[in-house]
Order: structure tokens, then sequence, then C-alpha cells
């Protein structure tokens, strides 16, 4: 997938990890009772980001991404020092 948009210097553009509707047992979870993910995967890397590249899972701070929804998809813009860890799958 390819962004719309280009993060400035330290910044990445990533995508929000969907989470599952239902539980393993297959009751149906409103969107209010799912947890908010802090897991995304990065679509886009600004020039002065050195640890993370596109494609990669991310886990970032709590709150720290700006929401951005165009197109009826939904980017996060998150500062390279709000993402915690990357994920190896």
């Amino acid at each position: 997938m390819s962004s719309p948009i280009k993060p400035m210097a330290h910044f990445v553009v990533a995508v929000k990890e969907k989470k599952p509707s239902k539980t393993a047992s297959g009751i149906l979870l409103p969107e209010s009772a799912q947890e908010k993910s802090e897991a995304a995967k990065v679509i886009a890397v600004g020039s002065d980001v050195k640890d993370v590249k596109n494609d990669q899972k991310v886990v970032y701070k709590n709150y720290a991404a700006t929401t951005i929804k165009l197109d009826k998809e939904e980017y996060l813009i998150i500062k390279d020092e709000d993402i915690l860890a990357t994920v190896e799958e």
C-alpha cells in the first residue's frame, strides 16, 4: 500500500492493525468494546527516520499518533520517538 501522505523529517505514516471483531468463541464485539490498537503497519517514512522502514509493523505510544482520514482510509502520523518497538513477523 502506498501513502498519499508524505511525512516530514522525523515522522512515519502508518495504518492501524485491524482488530478481530469477535472472540475466539465466536462472540461478536461491538466497536466500543474493542481495544484501541497500538500496533500499525508503516507505509511511508520521513527522510530523517533511521530505525523504521516501509512495511514494518510497529508498536507506538498510546495516544501519540495523529489520525488523518483521506478517501475513506485512516492514516496515522507518528513521530519516530513515539515508536516503542518493531515487530518481527
